[in-house]
């Protein structure tokens, strides 16, 4: 027999309940939560009673200042199992399409800083208030690791101190994405910035130890939100313009950056790259190597290589 779901009917209610079952069976549902959330408050802010319909879906899909497409359709993409949830309950509840606003998913081109880019990104940073701080230290140390390692920023922020192993140059990134850890050579250029941080790491005032690699002000664990708002700043100072599929540069940027980079090195230096991606991808954590092949078509320096090796690879072929 089906469980009701008992007023008040609002929307926020729903979701919150939808959210919490959810998570108790080990969903975390984080982002997607958040805009669920979102929607939710956008249709009691709408006045609206009753069951999920096509119309309040796109009314709520294109209220984001966001112009493209792709972006409404993952808005779509989240409501779609939560409306199913509510259709056990409302039969007269819409699932919306799953192609109602396009396609959720493809590949977006990333930004890929240039060299410059990179000098003006950790000099803003080390230039940053309050002067004489960990503030500055920490964002310049960051950054300059997530650009010269590849790191997600989530497994960047989450390093404790015994994880930068600064006498051997590695890293021990635990229990990422996929709930996996590995170990991280650094470049020694790396390691001896690592260690100019991590020896003033105690200008922090710390009312309490803290074992996170990098802090804040006060000496505590930095926090996601805190970092991508401090680049948003940096960013809009330096005037950058997004050159990939997405509106703004992006932390996650340096990441494509660093990858890029490595495999156009390769290219150039005419290795065999097939055999340096599989470790490549396991570097990087990615679980498949196809996750890293992908950098190849998602930069025109990179398809340009790739093209022209097929062509004359194509043309050897035709002399035979």
């Amino acid at each position: 027999m089906k469980r009701s779901i008992k007023s008040p009917r609002t929307m926020q209610c729903l979701a919150e309940t939808y959210l919490a079952e959810r998570r108790s069976l080990g969903f975390d549902l984080v982002i997607s939560g958040q805009v669920l959330m979102n929607f939710a408050n956008f249709a009691d802010a709408a006045k609206h009673r009753g069951p999920i319909t096509e119309r309040l879906v796109l009314a709520w899909a294109h209220s984001t200042p966001s112009e493209r497409a792709i972006t409404w359709a993952r808005r779509i993409e989240v409501i779609r199992p939560f409306a199913k949830y509510l259709k056990q309950y409302d039969p007269n509840t819409i699932v919306p399409r799953r192609d109602l606003c396009g396609r959720a998913h493809r590949r977006l081109a990333p930004h890929i800083y240039t060299e410059q880019e990179l000098d003006e990104l950790l000099t803003a940073s080390a230039a940053m208030l309050p002067a004489g701080s960990i503030r500055p230290l920490t964002y310049e140390a960051l950054f300059g690791l997530i650009a010269a390692t590849g790191l997600r920023i989530s497994e960047a922020i989450n390093l404790s101190r015994t994880d930068v192993n600064l006498v051997d140059g590695t890293l021990i990134v635990r229990a990422t994405k996929f709930h996996k850890s590995r170990v991280i050579p650094l470049h020694p250029t790396v390691t001896l910035a690592l260690k100019r941080y991590a020896a003033r790491r105690s200008l922090a005032v710390a009312t309490e130890p803290c074992d996170s690699f990098f802090v804040d002000l006060n000496g505590k664990k930095l926090h996601s939100r805190t970092v991508h708002w401090t680049f948003g700043q940096l960013r809009e100072q330096l005037g950058w313009i997004a050159r990939g599929d997405h509106a703004l540069p992006r932390i996650h940027d340096l990441r494509h950056t660093f990858v890029c980079r490595r495999i156009l090195t390769w290219y150039q230096e005419g290795v065999n790259v097939d055999h340096h991606m599989i470790a490549l991808s396991t570097y990087l954590g990615h679980v498949k190597p196809s996750d890293t092949y992908w950098y190849l078509t998602a930069v025109p320096d990179l398809m340009e290589i790739v093209s022209q090796k097929f062509a004359r690879f194509a043309e050897g072929v035709r002399h035979e």
